[in-house]
């Protein structure tokens, strides 16, 4: 059971940077984290699979071998920027063709910013089946370095017992009527749950402890509160904030907090925590339920009892818009203002859909090997199919206005960029108005935010960082449904920058995927869409 990752890396003499080097077979195992045995995916025949521990400055390689004979895979380290390679940010027939069972492929970067992260499959809704791990990037430079000893990690996930593959049929399926994700059986924490064991933090008094969570899970947030212990909220997403307090935080897929907590002076009892899954369409409104609940625990002494579970009555969570530690201002007024309205329906056969503007399909050539390969034309959408391409050029101040037409909440992240969230108004605000009168002068700063039900949210960047990046739902099976577009960024820079290495090509080749020319592989016209994908796979098997 992984409880915690250590601080040595951040001790540790770092004048030079450092290659960090992890050799990857990507396999199926069988676990029960929840006392129920089934295939998942692991590391080198195991599970949970490993962290990524880098500090800043280090080049971290990657090397993965597909063992898993029946599915393609990749993957995507969520978080990290992927400055000047944007080749290894792992999105499948994005910046990638997924890797095929029996071939190896390698990700090569330098993590430059330090944080809190996760790496995960970014093929055919492949994480929920177990292939996600943290990322951690230490800090010799820490600001909050001097405030605490030690630190713990916590992954929390919801879980399911049937494996992606049967749940997309029955997700993109027309009997679906009412859109609905499928439904998580249980919660885990630190992929463990309390039917098979308990996670202890393991407490000396009067140390103080940085605790890290990730949330892993496809579909629900997770609610946490600490008995007797109130955190200190330092970092999210990988941004250092100014230090903020908090009885309960919710935590949204693929989001991470850091916070301190303070031990108590005397080792008089052990205490419990909670973390209860959010599988409600909008928590906020009555009638909100929480039947999925995992117990952790803070020991202090262990020839004490155990505490009962912690009991919370209600959840009212930290509003987390929290001033950067940096305070960096608004941005200026937006180059590019972008509007994307998102819903759900069906397709002309009745299989439900996410829509932002219009539903996702993949193309048969990678955008960024489009981008690549078209010349001048990169800097026309039409040349991308269906991707929801958004064409940005270097230097640009972009903002994203993001209307919620659904009435749940929907978690949605940026690769490549942190944002500035210029507004996120309560559920049932409607669509943006307009008026940016009340947008603040330091505004929060994220890669993954929440848009509440019927409402909206206002985000801004600087596009300096040249590549393809897409922006979705982080709900895994609204990307599955379509809720995706694509920031293409400063095309003709990246043509420049970026060469794509021939192993990465020839896992292409061996599934005979093209690798040149617009989004149906015309290297001719760029603009005749022929043979391009229009529709999406029916039946959809996610990675088989």
């Amino acid at each position: 059971m992984r409880t915690s990752i250590g601080l040595l890396a951040a001790f540790i003499c770092h004048s030079i940077a450092e290659t960090v080097t992890y050799n990857w077979d990507i396999t199926w195992v069988n676990a029960a984290p929840d006392g129920f045995s089934r295939p998942v995916i692991g590391i080198n025949g195991q599970w949970p699979c490993p962290a990524i521990e880098a500090t800043v400055g280090d080049q971290v390689v990657v090397n993965i071998h597909n063992k898993l004979e029946n599915e393609t895979t990749s993957l995507h380290f969520h978080g990290i920027h992927q400055r000047g390679t944007n080749e290894m940010d792992g999105a499948g027939q994005v910046t990638q063709c997924p890797v095929p069972p029996g071939h190896s492929f390698t990700y090569r970067f330098t993590v430059d910013k330090p944080g809190t992260y996760w790496y995960h499959s970014h093929t055919g809704g492949q994480y929920p089946d177990g292939l996600r791990g943290p990322l951690i990037v230490y800090d010799l430079h820490d600001p909050y370095a001097s405030q605490y000893d030690e630190e713990f990690v916590l992954t929390t996930s919801d879980w399911y017992h049937d494996q992606v593959p049967a749940l997309l049929n029955r997700l993109l399926s027309p009997s679906n009527v009412e859109n609905l994700p499928p439904i998580p059986v249980s919660g885990l924490l630190n992929d463990t749950s309390n039917e098979t064991a308990n996670v202890t933090l393991k407490f000396t008094p009067g140390k103080t402890y940085k605790i890290r969570v990730i949330n892993m899970g496809a579909l629900a947030a997770t609610m946490l509160q600490f008995d007797s212990h109130t955190m200190k909220v330092i970092e999210i997403d990988g941004v250092y904030v100014h230090e903020h307090h908090a009885e309960q935080i919710r935590v949204s897929p693929a989001q991470r907090y850091a916070f301190l907590l303070e031990a108590k002076r005397t080792d008089g009892r052990n205490y419990a925590f909670l973390t209860s899954l959010d599988i409600n369409k909008d928590f906020t409104q009555p009638g909100s339920r929480w039947p999925l609940n995992v117990t952790g625990y803070i020991e202090y002494d262990q020839t004490k009892i155990l505490p009962v579970p912690l009991v919370v009555n209600d959840w009212d969570p930290l509003d987390d818009f929290i001033l950067p530690y940096d305070n960096q201002k608004l941005l200026p007024v937006p180059d590019q203002q972008i509007t994307l309205d998102f819903h759900f329906g069906s397709d002309d056969l009745g299989i439900p859909r996410a829509y932002m503007n219009d539903t996702y399909i993949s193309q048969k050539v990678p955008t960024l090997y489009s981008v690549l390969t078209v010349g001048k034309d990169a800097d026309n959408p039409v040349v991308y199919g269906q991707v929801n391409p958004i064409v940005v050029q270097y230097g640009q101040t972009v903002e994203i206005v993001l209307n919620n037409l659904d009435d749940a909440i929907h978690p949605f992240h940026l690769h490549g960029h942190q944002f500035q969230v210029c507004a996120r108004p309560g559920s049932g605000a409607g669509s943006f108005g307009g008026d940016n009168r009340a947008f603040p002068l330091v505004p929060m700063r994220r890669d993954t935010v929440s848009v509440n039900g019927n409402s909206h949210v206002i985000l801004r960047f600087t596009a300096d960082n040249p590549g393809v990046w897409l922006f979705h739902c982080h709900i895994e099976w609204h990307v599955s449904m379509g809720l995706v577009a694509t920031v293409i960024e400063a095309p003709a820079m990246l043509q420049r920058a970026i060469t794509i290495p021939q192993q990465h090509l020839d896992i292409c080749i061996a599934q005979c995927l093209p690798t040149a020319g617009n989004a149906a592989g015309n290297t001719v016209n760029h603009t005749d869409l022929a043979g391009a994908n229009t529709a999406s796979p029916n039946p959809d098997n996610g990675a088989l």
